[in-house]
């Protein structure tokens, strides 16, 4: 993969954050931490694109069939099939 070279600006307050967690062993260098962070921000969109995504289906799929009981009784076996109940 290619690298491209970037110049940022920063506050004060930021560059003191980020040399902390350089500092603290997190990261190499000042690149390393800027590009975890653009792919925590690359994850977390794809995360909320593919809930968006769920909720349009949900709303097109129409009213369902079950009952508020049987919700609730699905959610349980579910649960305890899971190991929470």
């Amino acid at each position: 993969m290619s690298m491209i070279k970037k110049t940022i600006t920063v506050t004060d307050q930021q560059e003191a954050w980020i040399k902390s967690r350089i500092a603290s062993g997190h990261y190499g260098n000042d690149s390393e931490f800027i590009r975890d962070l653009i792919r925590r921000e690359q994850t977390r969109f794809d995360e909320v694109e593919a809930i968006r995504a769920a909720l349009v289906a949900g709303e097109k799929s129409g009213i369902g069939s079950l009952s508020m009981e049987d919700i609730k009784e699905k959610a349980k076996v579910r649960l305890r099939k899971d190991g929470y109940l």
